[in-house]
């Protein structure tokens, strides 16, 4: 495999194996630590995702953000378009987005100054590899060429790997948190 459509495909497919088997391993308080991080930014405007297939579950996290500042979450415009955020709060009412994600039933659209990323796999550097839709990494370089945006990527220790393949266009991670560990990058 030379190719890097396949050598992604390959580390997509292994990682998401690796994520599904912490998935099903249900560990109990695994937003804990994100919520740790996100205390010392209480009130800062951020974004959230709502979690799809084995994803870790960032909601717990969220839904204490929002008793202090406002929380949204990712809206998918189309292909190409970097994302928006829209208000979510808990127990908001919801309707179905595109690839089955969740989001606010009526859009109310804000730009965060923090991220919190889903992602397939990253590495010891605050490398991420995503979905291949290039959504995040299209938002990140926006939003950071007008303001200091932090983009902490969520993830079970499990999708860890030790050589993604990056490209020069990958936005790179501040942070990255897991169940059990806060990595932090100089940038």
């Amino acid at each position: 495999m030379t190719d890097l459509t396949e050598i992604k495909a390959a580390a997509r497919k292994a990682a998401f194996a690796r994520r599904k088997g912490a998935f099903d391993r249900n560990i109990p308080g695994a937003a804990g630590r994100l919520s740790e991080v996100l205390a010392g930014y209480r009130g800062v405007p951020l974004s959230g995702y709502m979690p799809i297939r084995t994803e870790i579950d960032p909601v717990p996290a969220m839904a204490e953000a929002a008793a202090h500042g406002p929380v949204g979450v990712p809206v998918i415009l189309g292909a190409g378009q970097p994302l928006k955020f829209s208000r979510w709060q808990p127990d908001g009412p919801l309707r179905e987005g595109p690839f089955g994600a969740m989001v606010p039933e009526v859009d109310d659209f804000f730009e965060p100054e923090i991220l919190i990323v889903p992602l397939v796999a990253f590495d010891a550097n605050g490398g991420r590899l995503g979905y291949g839709g290039g959504f995040y990494d299209r938002t990140l370089e926006l939003l950071r060429g007008k303001r200091a945006t932090l983009a902490i990527g969520f993830a079970f220790d499990a999708q860890e790997a030790e050589d993604l393949p990056l490209e020069p266009t990958d936005q790179p991670l501040d942070m990255i948190v897991t169940e059990s560990r806060i990595l932090q990058f100089s940038r």
